[in-house]
């Protein structure tokens, strides 16, 4: 089923909320908003009739739509960024230390793909443009996303999967494709794919990257051997 045609039939309207947490819950109306109307749909009128409360009540958390939204974006890549490195994290370490590290950035791309499935609003207001650019201060160098790319592509290099000469830069390369291809399941023309096709997206779609790191004297048999890497014969 179409997640973004579910939420589209669905009310907005956040249930009560606890006392203190009108802040919180501002935030996950707008992320609903989001998902139904994009990040311009988010504003604190809105968000304040989904919750129940008035925009006077609202107003006293978020003084505009800039900066509520600059907070569900905040909040999109910061839960990101704790669904990848929970799943990096969960890959236990095996005897053979160059096959856990492509485990760990292979489970990493998958489940980036797998939030932005899952979590299509904050996705979407994660990374979709609007009006307003929510990014435009920040230092993608210090973008934890980047940093945590960083510290798997690190390990590569460490066990000689990959030549450290390819190494500069390639956070952008491995972002660019989940990422790319996370947009073409939320909202491209994967987004009514039978599961099975879409499968064979995600596993074609890392594979192919982690294969063109494959570049370091201890690459091989690897490229042909291990399950998150070997393409179907």
């Amino acid at each position: 089923m179409d997640i973004t045609d579910d939420a589209a039939q669905r009310p907005v309207r956040e249930g009560p909320y606890h006392h203190g947490d009108l802040r919180n819950a501002l935030m996950r109306a707008s992320a609903q908003l989001a998902e139904i109307g994009g990040p311009s749909a988010v504003t604190v009128r809105a968000a304040a009739r989904a919750v129940g409360v008035t925009a006077t009540a609202a107003y006293r958390h978020f003084a505009g739509h800039e900066e509520l939204l600059a907070a569900v974006n905040e909040q999109a890549e910061a839960a990101l960024f704790e669904a990848l490195a929970t799943a990096m994290n969960d890959v236990a370490d095996q005897s053979d230390p160059t096959a856990t590290a492509i485990a760990r950035l292979a489970t990493a791309g998958r489940a980036y793909i797998e939030y932005a499935d899952r979590e299509r609003g904050l996705f979407r207001t994660a990374f979709c443009g609007s009006d307003i650019d929510v990014h435009k201060d920040k230092d993608v160098l210090e973008d934890p996303i980047f940093q945590l790319i960083g510290v798997g592509l690190d390990a590569l290099v460490a066990v000689g999967f990959m030549d450290p000469r390819q190494r500069p830069g390639a956070e952008f390369t491995a972002w660019a494709a989940v990422h790319g291809l996370a947009t073409l399941i939320v909202d491209g023309p994967l987004v009514d794919a039978e599961d099975a096709d879409r499968e064979a997206a995600i596993h074609h779609a890392v594979a192919t990257v982690l294969r063109g790191f494959a570049t370091g004297p201890q690459a091989e048999p690897y490229r042909s051997t291990d399950p998150n890497i070997a393409l179907p014969g």
